[in-house]
């Protein structure tokens, strides 16, 4: 899968808040399974009251006319730049076609009569079962909850919604400080060096990582140089507390640190230099800890992106870049 709208962030993710709020019907497989983060498991010869054990969300077999139907709120509010409807191991039992709503209503926008609510994104479209069903999405509005369709019936195994968080900058501006990396907040992490035992964007997910396999996590460097990541923050902002958590890496945390700024993009304009300005000079990291960092710290104005260095290499938790934006 090499769509590029993958490299954003999943806003129907169970990791981010994301709920199945509303189903229709779940007789054979529950809603919730829709958006579970792991990836979707067959269980040979295991059978229910209801009948064969599946993983995903699946609707009875039915006998009238009409479709079935879910609700998804997301975990932060965003503009959706493509979907995966994923139907793994749904082979005959996978529904023939699929549509999308969007809808930046509450939470009553799914009730029977708020049709005026929702916004097609994606119209009447056939699915194939046993697979990834990836499908752009262009010119969605912001929205809050997201109504798939499946025609008639049957089972699909996970749904993710790729997009662009877009938060509400009046009501975070009257909080003061916030964490200006978070995804909640609309950062998100544009590049790294490496990311072979975890992905990237944990790195700003919100809570807690329960696990290794829920922080960003590089492979071990046989030669020199060290690995990165940048950050583009939510607003820009000047960054005045840095937590970097390293729990749950005991053997395979980073030995140090660094962070340094810059005030335009990466891809800058005018073909200038991008300068990158030292926000935090390298400082060393103790395993499966959190270390603040704030007298430390740099000043430097109107931040934009910041690229976070480890040496030479290992795992990060979380990343918090606390701040004010402007």
């Amino acid at each position: 899968m090499s769509d590029p709208f993958l490299e954003f962030v999943d806003l129907a993710s169970e990791r981010l808040g994301a709920a199945v709020v509303a189903a229709n019907d779940e007789f054979f497989g529950e809603r919730d399974r829709l958006i579970a983060s792991a990836d979707p498991i067959w269980k040979e010869g295991v059978y229910t009251d209801r009948g064969k054990w599946v993983d995903g969300w699946e609707t009875r077999r039915r006998r009238e006319s009409g479709h079935d139907w879910c609700v998804i709120r997301f975990g932060a509010p965003g503009i959706v730049r493509g979907v995966d409807v994923e139907t793994t191991h749904f082979k005959g039992n996978f529904p023939e076609a699929c549509a999308i709503d969007v809808s930046d209503g509450a939470g009553l926008a799914f009730a029977a009569g708020a049709e005026s609510a929702w916004h097609e994104v994606l119209p009447h479209t056939r699915l194939r079962g046993d697979a990834h069903n990836i499908f752009p999405i262009d010119g969605a509005p912001r929205a809050s909850h997201l109504r798939l369709r499946i025609f008639p019936d049957g089972g699909v195994a996970r749904l993710r919604v790729y997009g662009e968080v877009v938060p509400d900058w009046q009501r975070l501006r009257r909080r003061g400080q916030i964490d200006l990396a978070s995804v909640e907040h609309g950062g998100i992490v544009v590049s790294s060096s490496d990311m072979f035992f975890g992905h990237r964007h944990n790195l700003i997910m919100p809570g807690e990582a329960r696990s290794m396999g829920e922080g960003w996590e590089t492979r071990r460097r046989r030669g020199g140089g060290h690995d990165w990541t940048i950050i583009r923050l939510g607003s820009a902002g000047t960054v005045e507390r840095v937590e970097v958590d390293t729990r749950h890496f005991k053997g395979n945390a980073p030995g140090a640190c660094s962070l340094e700024g810059c005030v335009v993009p990466t891809r800058h304009a005018a073909g200038g230099a991008v300068v990158w300005r030292e926000l935090l000079p390298r400082m060393p990291l103790q395993p499966d800890a959190r270390r603040m960092f704030e007298d430390e710290l740099k000043e430097v104005v109107d931040v934009s992106y910041v690229r976070f260095n480890i040496f030479p290499d290992g795992g990060v938790a979380r990343l918090r870049l606390f701040g004010r934006p402007t």
